[in-house]
């Protein structure tokens, strides 16, 4: 102890050690404010490239007639996932069959949701399969409406309830179209196919769904059908009011095809509604179905598990609308590119109706069995399908869950686009992509076909949102195709030029043309009138 008087000594190591303490959580903390930096930097650095926007508007301005084939040039620059915003919502579009398989396939569910939408709520009254949110309900939902499809249309065995039921409906349908086609040519006329194929094709879901059809000249069913063209171009790659919610607030063009496509949700789910009602007031639970209505109400409201799916009501009408909106829609889009694209190829058109004649004869008509014996038309169909690539963009998708892809960050509820044109476009997966050649289908003696080249046509998306129907598509496509080359001769009009110049909306549709038709030599006659499938009506109830 010092003395009294002497100097007093300061507690020097007890102040220092504070100080060190006090400079080294100083440190510390910094350091942690500069990791935290980084990390967030990192995290936005990760987000994919893409193109700067405008305030409010984002990149809306850039996209263009064909926003497809402005993503394609975008990748180039990007790369194959890029980024981008319309208005509010941020966007990552996927290009190339790799990048897409990598999210849609190997990362499905965390790419298999859909965006909150406005439009999206207005489909099938909110039920919708197509457009619906990504949830357990939904997953059964679409379990029972895919089981359904696929045993009224192209399953085989004693489960099925009529393995040739979409055939008969097909032959019928295709000889009323025929006899519609030939009408309006005689006298050296041409006439607009495109009204004809809307309504057999619609008529074969119609059928299929309600055991129902309507006639060519019903112009309540045609007005109908003609509305859905307009409901493309709202769905197409997001509508507007989607992604600019503030255009509802003013009038304006886009708010009144928004509104527009208010109405003719409406209509089409009251259709449909209504034909649901007339089936309740005769549906036996637990009996043989009818159609796949009684099916679908059977499945969602007194089969084994239904109170548990919880798809009862409102669910039932809202997967019948879809499977007849979206069904009818598809198959006869992809007619009218199929007609076109034989009018444009005649020597083509000649071949495939020499090896029609070889394998069926002209005693009877093509069936779903004929496929197998004609390579060339199904290279023809799928070159088609390749070619025109009529569903360039699918429905948008949105992220469930943040999600890394290729390295890049991608949040929860990112809106998703998949650029299905630019798979069926790669010069690296494709000889001359522009140019229209069937045989790449087929080997060297064109007699077998190359299912595994086939299967790289993206028309009907992958993964958990992949199309329902696609194999019905397909089937129904054949079977109009070959009855058509089979029965008949077509022509094109010579004062037209034929052109690959479309309309675009959530289908890429040909621009109008017009086309006669006359019936081949000895034709056979397809049932109809009395001869119809048993249990399909003959007009509108």
């Amino acid at each position: 102890m010092g003395e009294p008087g002497g100097p007093v000594r300061e507690p020097a190591p007890l102040l220092q050690g504070a100080v060190r303490l006090l400079l080294l959580a100083c440190l510390a903390g910094l350091l942690l404010c500069l990791w935290w930096a980084r990390r967030r930097g990192a995290r936005r650095a990760k987000g994919p490239p893409g193109p700067a926007g405008w305030p409010l508007l984002g990149n809306v301005l850039q996209l263009g007639r064909l926003p497809h084939l402005t993503f394609c040039e975008l990748a180039r620059r990007y790369g194959d996932v890029f980024g981008l915003r319309l208005g509010v919502r941020a966007v990552v579009v996927l290009n190339g069959e790799a990048a897409i398989r990598r999210a849609l396939v190997q990362r499905g569910g965390l790419f298999a949701g859909r965006p909150d939408f406005p439009s999206f709520r207005l489909v099938s009254g909110g039920r919708s399969v197509a457009f619906g949110r990504y949830t357990e309900r939904w997953r059964a939902q679409r379990r029972v409406a895919q089981a359904t499809l696929r045993a009224f249309s192209t399953a085989a065995g004693a489960g099925a309830p009529s393995k040739r039921l979409l055939e008969q409906h097909v032959a019928a349908e295709a000889q009323e179209l025929i006899d519609g086609l030939v009408a309006r040519s005689r006298g050296g006329a041409f006439a607009d196919p495109a009204p004809l194929l809307t309504v057999a094709n619609a008529n074969v879901m119609c059928a299929l769904c309600f055991g129902q059809r309507y006639g060519h000249d019903d112009a309540e069913f045609r007005a109908l059908l003609g509305r859905n063209d307009r409901f493309g171009q709202t769905v197409a790659a997001g509508s507007l009011v989607d992604v600019l919610p503030w255009l509802q607030a003013f009038p304006n063009p886009v708010r009144r095809v928004f509104r527009d496509f208010q109405a003719l949700n409406r209509e089409l789910h009251d259709f449909v509604r209504a034909k649901v009602a007339q089936h309740r007031r005769t549906f036996l639970p637990g009996a043989s179905p009818r159609h796949i209505s009684d099916a679908i109400l059977e499945r969602m409201e007194h089969g084994p598990g239904a109170q548990q799916q919880g798809l009862a009501g409102d669910y039932v009408e809202g997967t019948l609308t879809d499977l007849f909106g979206a069904g009818q829609d598809t198959t006869s889009t992809a007619l009218a590119w199929v007609l076109l694209l034989l009018l444009k190829h005649p020597a083509l058109r000649r071949q495939l109706q020499q090896d029609l004649d070889r394998v069926v004869g002209r005693a009877r008509l093509p069936t779903a069995d004929d496929r197998a014996a004609l390579p060339r038309l199904e290279a023809f169909l799928y070159e088609t399908l390749r070619y025109s690539s009529f569903v360039p963009l699918t429905i948008p998708h949105a992220t469930t869950a943040d999600v890394l892809l290729d390295g890049f960050h991608i949040p929860k509820d990112t809106v998703v686009f998949v650029n299905q044109w630019s798979v069926n476009h790669d010069r690296l997966r494709w000889k001359d992509p522009h140019v229209f050649d069937p045989a790449r289908f087929l080997d060297a003696r064109q007699e077998t076909l190359d299912r595994d080249l086939a299967c790289r046509v993206l028309v009907f998306s992958l993964g958990q949102r992949r199309c329902i129907g696609d194999q019905l598509a397909k089937l129904q496509l054949f079977l109009f195709t070959a009855i058509l080359l089979h029965q008949c001769e077509v022509e094109a009009n010579p004062a037209e030029q034929l052109t690959m110049d479309c309309e675009h909306g959530l289908a890429l549709k040909p621009r109008p043309y017009t086309v006669a038709v006359r019936r081949r030599g000895g034709p056979p006659q397809a049932p109809r009138g009395e001869e119809r499938p048993a249990g399909v009506a003959g007009g509108p109830s």
